[in-house]
């Protein structure tokens, strides 16, 4: 059996396809299933979460998980979670959330990070081992809690400070104290830039913008269109995947995300832009924003699954993992990942029921749209015959995105996959696509399937 999903050959025939009541199931073929998942609220950093530490908000999910699911938490063998700004003191997340959400301490975790699709990584990490046989149940998630980021001192200070460990004397730690300067004291922030390039992901999307001439308006009008979707979602209670979190101190629970805001187009023109001024085109209001929020998903073989009596919402059939040249296709994960994942399956994007893609900025979502419906981009640029299709807009995130309820960089991706199965079930779908780009030129694409069995 190969390590990885992706690798498998193609496991759709046409002859299946023409019918949605059937699943592409194989007898020789070990099925993964995503039974449940859930998420806490996505809130703006520095509100209602903001005195908490990362790995509550991941306890929270985890025992959210167990109480929605009803199972025993001695029936997982392993928790995998994705997180990208480390709290120093938790370095292992998934470790330190899993013991205080109660889990054995038989049950082993570890924690990985890849930027904005953390949460897909941890997932697919997961089912490489169950692909191999190595395990049947796994929790995967991620966390991300911009609230309180780590703040270092200098390297200059710090270095001072390791050599005053080793002053025995007042003498020599007097001396070290008179080399203090006062740049010794300006504090290192976490890097908002890519390491390589030394760009902000925001200036880069706004070159993206320019480059496939997407207009100010039309990523206003997207980032609306984000928010007034994402509004009626909630208000229709389509969010099922939230579970309502008891923050301390708190005198009710936390139950919705915080920044599903519907703007009129004449407060969106108002604001400047913010990274490439005067003239830049992406701004604070067709831009994610920094969030805080945690989330854990179920997933097993589908035999376990039936074993345990649990009905799965999806098959995970396909996924794969893509990177391009940091400076100048930062943003562009989905246009690459998109063909690969699909041709894997042996579709096309029109057999696709359900689209859920990651929205980092608005101009980047509409940049990748038109990059895969060129046929020059992707002959010229990608290398294929032809053009990936036309995005299908009433497929694409009916339920909102990142740009409305909020991007927790290592949770979004079991949100996305949670959108997806859920959509399937609610939209009578059959396949569900998922895409995200993440920093460092990276993305993912994954390829889910309706369980014949799915309910909501």
């Amino acid at each position: 059996m190969a390590m990885a999903l992706s690798r498998l050959s193609p496991f759709t025939s046409p002859a299946v396809l023409a019918s949605r009541s059937f699943s592409t199931s194989r007898p020789d073929q070990k099925n993964m299933v995503l039974v449940d998942g859930v998420r806490t609220p996505f809130l703006m950093s520095g509100t209602d979460y903001k005195n908490l530490m990362p790995h509550d908000l991941q306890r929270y999910a985890l025992t959210g998980l167990v109480n929605k699911t009803g199972i025993d938490k001695d029936i997982v063998d392993y928790i995998c979670m994705g997180t990208v700004i480390q709290e120093v003191k938790t370095s292992n997340i998934a470790r330190e959330a899993a013991l205080g959400a109660g889990f054995s301490d038989r049950i082993p975790a570890h924690t990985v990070t890849m930027a904005c699709i953390s949460a897909n990584q941890a997932i697919t990490t997961c089912l490489g081992m169950m692909s191999m046989g190595v395990y049947d149940v796994c929790i995967a998630g991620g966390v991300e809690f911009m609230s309180d980021v780590p703040i270092r001192h200098s390297r200059k200070m710090r270095q001072l400070m390791l050599s005053a460990n080793k002053a025995k004397t007042v003498g020599a730690k007097l001396g070290l104290l008179s080399k203090i300067r006062p740049d010794y004291l300006a504090p290192e922030l976490p890097a908002i830039a890519e390491f390589s390039t030394n760009e902000t992901m925001g200036h880069s999307a706004d070159r993206l913008a320019a480059t496939f001439g997407v207009s100010r308006l039309e990523q206003d009008d997207f980032s609306r269109r984000s928010h007034i979707m994402a509004k009626e979602a909630a208000e229709k209670g389509y969010l099922s995947d939230v579970i309502p979190v008891k923050v301390p101190k708190g005198k009710d629970f936390v139950s919705a995300d915080n920044g599903i805001r519907v703007s009129t187009e004449a407060q969106m023109a108002k604001l400047k832009a913010a990274f490439i001024k005067p003239h830049g085109t992406v701004t604070a209001a067709n831009s994610s924003y920094l969030t805080d929020g945690a989330s854990a998903a179920l997933i097993m073989t589908e035999d376990k699954a039936k074993e345990l009596g649990l009905t799965p919402k999806a098959y995970f059939r396909a996924y794969t993992y893509v990177s391009q040249d940091p400076k100048d296709q930062l943003l562009l994960g989905p246009a690459y990942a998109t063909p690969v994942v699909l041709d894997k399956m042996g579709l096309k994007l029109s057999d696709i029921s359900v689209l859920e893609y990651h929205e980092a900025f608005a101009g980047q979502i509409l940049a990748n749209i038109k990059a895969m419906d060129s046929d020059k981009f992707c002959q010229d640029v990608m290398g294929r015959k032809e053009k990936v299709g036309t995005v299908d807009m009433d497929k694409f995130n009916l339920w909102g995105g990142s740009l409305s309820i909020g991007h927790p960089f290592g949770a979004t991706g079991v949100r996305l996959a949670m959108h997806s199965a859920n959509r399937m079930i609610r939209e009578d779908g059959q396949f569900a696509l998922i895409a995200a780009c993440a920093a460092g030129g990276q993305g993912v694409g994954m390829v889910l399937e309706r369980h014949p069995d799915a309910k909501l």
